[in-house]
């Protein structure tokens, strides 16, 4: 009787991992943080008839692994502009690593963003992601070492993933450069994080929600992100383990977009429980809901992330 019990408690652990919908989450509207242009709502993981909360989905973040010397990242090979769609990625260890759609790499000849989720498995041969380039002004002879950049804003992740067109991505970045008037050679999307009174206003940003997110337990697992009187984004993943791993820089993303075009916040619950209902109130519903605002990364059936833009 107790291993029958211990079954039904493993299989009811798999499939609540197995999406991410009010069936295994809640809105944490009461835990809700703001800072001036910026409110941060969490999005926690339940607990379910007994199974405690776990780790979620295994798989190390991009931002770790790189840090860490887990993977090397490197351009595929060639001088050719035919190449500078894809990078190539080379695993150290024997796990797996997690790269999410929207992330940007600096360095090489031209600093990039990949364009859509990925896990990068350990083994000996090269895997290869897709990616924009995100520097228009840069095609450099010699490759600089990459290293990791941040997350982009919900502006430009939403260009990307609506259009997949390079000319789009480059038009929105010139767009925001002129907007906050941040001048570079190389018309490079982290030329802002060079920029002192950008970098200034941003950290402000940084310090509080970082500071709210460390105060507060470990079930959170992705956040609502609301601006003015509109949502800007959501993301939200399968477990804590890859959304603590990321959260800074996904943070960093959405104080990019609440410092350039940002304003003080005046939507109400309402209006959110609405937006939050279509996207968590079932795996159809999600799906549809999507469709036109976002994206869900699916992974051997489990639903990993799930992110929308405004």
């Amino acid at each position: 009787m107790k291993y029958i019990l211990s079954f039904a408690l493993f299989l009811l652990a798999v499939s609540a991992s197995a999406q991410l919908t009010y069936e295994t989450l809640y809105v944490d509207y009461d835990s809700a943080w703001t800072y001036k242009n910026l409110k941060i709502i969490p999005v926690r993981r339940k607990a379910s008839a007994g199974v405690p909360i776990g780790p979620g989905f295994s798989a190390v973040p991009l931002n770790k692994a790189l840090r860490e010397g887990l993977v090397t990242i490197s351009e595929r090979g060639s001088t050719s502009f035919e190449n500078v769609h894809f990078l190539r990625v080379t695993t150290k260890s024997d796990k797996p690593v997690y790269i999410a759609g929207g992330e940007i790499v600096a360095g090489g000849r031209q600093d990039r963003m990949v364009v859509n989720d990925t896990i990068i498995q350990p083994m000996s041969k090269d895997q290869y992601v897709s990616v924009m380039c995100v520097e228009e002004g840069r095609w450099a002879d010699k490759e600089k070492k990459f290293g990791y950049g941040s997350f982009a804003d919900p502006s430009l992740r939403r260009v990307l993933d609506s259009s997949h067109n390079q000319a789009l991505v480059w038009r929105e970045i010139d767009r925001q450069l002129l907007a906050g008037n941040i001048k570079n050679n190389t018309l490079a999307y982290m030329s802002r994080f060079t920029d002192k009174k950008y970098v200034g206003a941003s950290d402000e940003y940084m310090k509080y929600f970082t500071g709210r997110l460390a105060a507060t337990d470990s079930t959170v697992v992705g956040i609502v992100a609301i601006s003015g009187d509109r949502i800007i984004g959501t993301d939200i993943f399968d477990g804590k383990e890859l959304f603590y791993g990321q959260a800074e820089p996904l943070l960093r993303g959405y104080v990019d977009e609440a410092v350039q075009v940002g304003t003080p916040v005046t939507m109400k619950d309402g209006p959110v429980h609405k937006y939050m209902d279509g996207l968590l109130g079932s795996e159809p519903a999600q799906e549809a809901f999507v469709k036109d605002r976002g994206k869900v990364f699916r992974q051997g059936g489990h639903a990993v992330h799930v992110n929308t833009y405004r």
